[in-house]
């Protein structure tokens, strides 16, 4: 192989490992529901069934996230690594709606949200 067919080759590799390298999160604004993520998915809510109910979960373990007023779900997550959950952040507003800014991380039709603010 040549030194021009060598260098050719390591230049579309290149080129492809930057085309595949992971976009960085999209900035967007999501209002919606605070409520556990068990109920966001297996039960069908278009909101939570109360405040009470939304803590309660989020206290035992169940991951908050935002379901947002179309019916889309985003997950909470940390940009830190190691990653934390994001449940303390998101406790004061279980089961109420809010306004969200954030980084979206989409993925194969899931969302994960770096929250930037959350306003009542």
């Amino acid at each position: 192989m040549s030194k021009t067919q060598r260098l050719f080759i390591a230049a579309a590799m290149t080129v492809s490992l930057i085309a595949m390298a992971e976009e960085p999160g999209a900035n967007i604004k999501v209002t919606g529901w605070v409520l556990d993520s068990a109920c966001a998915y297996t039960k069908g809510l278009s909101k939570p069934i109360g405040v009470a109910c939304a803590k309660a979960c989020a206290k035992n373990g169940s991951p908050l996230v935002i379901l947002q007023d179309d019916g889309t779900i985003y997950l909470p997550i940390d940009s830190a690594t190691p990653s934390a959950s994001q449940n303390a952040k998101l406790l004061p507003y279980a089961g109420e709606h809010v306004t969200v800014t954030g980084k979206d991380y989409a993925r194969n039709g899931s969302h994960g949200l770096v929250i930037d603010t959350i306003t009542r």
